[in-house]
């Protein structure tokens, strides 16, 4: 299955990996060393080692699957007018006259305190498709909300 990541996704998926695999190595020397001590069954920094292990071996794996089957979507070609993954909206909420200005990222990437938001929440789906100058009708948790899209742009 394809999934789509910026550039910025994509190289943090990979740092990720990176200090997984480093962990994944440390790991290791620690379990050798506890495997020493002696007895198995009632040694805890031995079943520990081989619980945390088994967590880090499942992300990476999880991780190198993401990777392979990764698309970098700033080098698509698609049309950047309409709102996609990576595109910087600036909206007006038409009931507070507040505007607002998101960037869509994968969920990987998605922090709102940062301004990205998944582009599978409520709101970003109320906005795919659309293009600066429309106004549409969010449905969202807290209610319906109507934004007016002032400008989409691709950084």
């Amino acid at each position: 299955m394809t999934e789509y990541l910026t550039k910025e996704g994509f190289e943090k998926l990979q740092a990720e990996l990176a200090e997984l695999k480093k962990q994944k190595s440390d790991l290791s020397v620690e379990i050798n060393e506890a495997r020493e001590q002696g007895d198995l069954k009632e040694n805890a920094g031995y079943i520990y080692g081989k619980q945390k292990q088994e967590v880090v071996m499942k992300r990476i794996n999880e991780l190198e699957l993401r990777l392979r089957a990764a698309k970098i979507v700033d080098n698509l070609i698609v049309d950047k007018a309409d709102i996609r993954l990576g595109a910087t909206v600036t909206m007006r909420d038409e009931n507070t006259q507040a505007t607002i200005i998101y960037t869509l990222s994968s969920a990987d990437e998605a922090d709102p305190s940062e301004g990205r938001i998944s582009v599978s929440s409520p709101l970003a789906q109320g906005l795919l498709g659309s293009s600066a100058g429309a106004t549409v009708t969010v449905r969202l948790p807290s209610g319906e909300k109507r934004l007016s899209i002032l400008k989409v742009e691709y950084k």
